[in-house]
């Protein structure tokens, strides 16, 4: 019995193959479920109201506060080594881009981390409060 492959498509966001059938459409693109996922819900990292939501969750919960691993990873590197481009926490985390800015918006949120401009170049740093 031969065996039957199983057709997949190209995402038209991030060119990874997708399994045929578990494709979703978006805007006239052919998206695999995390691209879809990140057009659905775009990032604020800006969003005072969920600065308020997570800082006002903080003070309720301090003690019991966890990080995700990844989340405590780049807290950590940020501490030890000082502000690093994003590439470069990529990197280091073997992670996707899309996947740092969910967790960079989430600790930029808890006021744990910061964004600045130095010398043209976007970093990321620890908060000193």
């Amino acid at each position: 019995m031969g065996k039957k492959s199983k057709k997949t498509m190209k995402c038209d966001r991030c060119k990874s193959n997708v399994p045929e059938g578990d494709q979703r459409a978006l805007h006239g693109q052919i998206l695999c479920e995390d691209c879809y996922m990140d057009l659905l819900s775009p990032l604020r990292v800006c969003d005072p109201w969920a600065v308020y939501s997570a800082m006002t969750f903080v003070k309720g919960a301090a003690a019991d506060l966890k990080l995700t691993p990844v989340q405590q990873k780049i807290v950590d590197i940020l501490q030890n080594e000082g502000p690093q481009e994003p590439e470069n926490l990529c990197e280091r985390l073997k992670i996707k881009e899309t996947d740092l800015e969910r967790d960079i918006a989430a600790l930029r949120h808890m006021e744990k981390i910061r964004g600045e401009l130095r010398g043209g170049k976007k970093l990321i740093r620890q908060c000193f409060l």
